[in-house]
């Protein structure tokens, strides 16, 4: 939008409003000396958020990359609206500019990070990692035990970082506990059970009703535990691999679900849904372990292996309301969107049952 370059207070509602003016003054504030000459938007895609890359062109880079992805709210009013209400968005933002410089997991560079509080808008100008050589996975993708082991470090070093609740207020303050939960997954996963039980094995369906009669109990497991912040999204949809350091390490998307909960939340998202069936079965322990033995060196509080093996085992109970948009796909789904479905699907069945999450619930709950 013409005219806007000079705003810092500025935030674009959809790609195409970023000029080069615009684009020079916010790219300025951590890169001064830069000089944009054009912008163009080449592509697009909505998802959650509306996604775009650009292509940049400089009198003067600065460092600044040539081509970037953007994130902003989705286009649509009733979906912007909707979104905006969650504060993903504003947690992703913030996460970016205030936290993301001083952790040491591969994230991707942010170059700006713009937010408005009161309406929830925000733009996000990130690493375009295809550039970079990276790859995003698109589900059935597995993250292989030695990387595995690296990722576990480094979200123990996030985890251990800010248990510390003092800490925590000063640098991560905005991260708040989770909010009460909403009836979205139980309505879903309500649908599923009727309508669609064919789709998915009895541990799942069993999970799924749990969940469904008794939300709360379960979402009090779910948060129960040491406290710190956490990514609390770390499934295989939101991991990237990046191999520029002669190894291929794990890097972590989408950081608008961080939230204050139990660290072991992260730990057995990742490893029961970032890792294929059989290499969680076989070395979930191992790799838990050395989880815990990370953060012991780190200074952080103790876990107990067989404590941290039943929270593990109860979080597995997670992957049911996580699984709610899986089980209920609309017909039209792109086949892309299924193929993401049937491995997160997969994955989800198997913990379930192979860590009779159910049994452990309900003694756990007293249900």
């Amino acid at each position: 939008m013409a005219g806007q370059g000079a705003d810092p207070a500025f935030i674009p509602g959809r790609a195409e409003a970023i000029d080069a003016a615009w684009l020079e003054t916010a790219l300025g504030e951590r890169h001064p000396g830069v000089r944009v000459e054009s912008v163009e938007v080449v592509e697009r895609a909505e998802v959650t958020n509306n996604h775009a890359w650009l292509r940049v062109r400089y009198a003067e880079p600065a460092g600044c990359p040539e081509s970037l992805f953007c994130k902003l709210l989705p286009v649509d009013p009733a979906r912007r609206a909707a979104i905006a209400a969650t504060g993903m968005g504003l947690r992703e933002a913030l996460f970016y500019a205030e936290l993301a410089p001083l952790l040491a997991l591969r994230v991707p560079t942010a170059f700006v990070a713009r937010h408005d509080a009161e309406d929830g808008r925000f733009v996000l100008l990130l690493e375009d990692l295809r550039l970079s050589g990276c790859t995003v996975s698109s589900g059935p993708e597995s993250v292989p035990p030695d990387a595995a082991a690296e990722a576990l470090a480094d979200l123990a070093e996030l985890h251990v970082r800010y248990e510390d609740p003092a800490r925590r207020a000063r640098e991560a303050g905005f991260v708040r506990p989770p909010d009460p939960p909403s009836d979205y997954g139980s309505t879903r996963l309500a649908f599923a059970l009727a309508h669609r039980r064919d789709g998915f094995g009895d541990a799942f369906a069993e999970a799924s009703r749990l969940y469904v009669d008794h939300q709360p109990a379960l979402h009090a497991l779910f948060a129960a535990g040491p406290s710190t912040v956490i990514h609390g999204d770390t499934h295989i949809g939101n991991l990237f691999f990046d191999p520029r350091s002669g190894h291929v390490r794990t890097g972590f998307l989408d950081w608008g679900m961080l939230v204050v909960s139990t660290p072991l939340r992260d730990v057995a998202y990742f490893l029961q849904m970032a890792l294929s069936v059989e290499d969680r079965r076989k070395e979930e322990r191992r790799l838990l372990d050395h989880y815990l033995a990370v953060r012991r060196a780190l200074g952080g509080s103790a876990i107990g292996s067989e404590e941290a093996f039943r929270t593990y085992r109860i979080q597995a109970a997670y992957l049911a309301p996580a699984a709610c948009q899986v089980v209920t796909l609309p017909d039209d789904a792109t086949p892309a969107r299924r193929r993401f479905a049937a491995a997160f699907l997969r994955r989800a069945e198997a913990a379930i049952e192979d860590l009779e999450a159910c049994r452990v619930v309900r003694e756990a709950a007293g249900i």
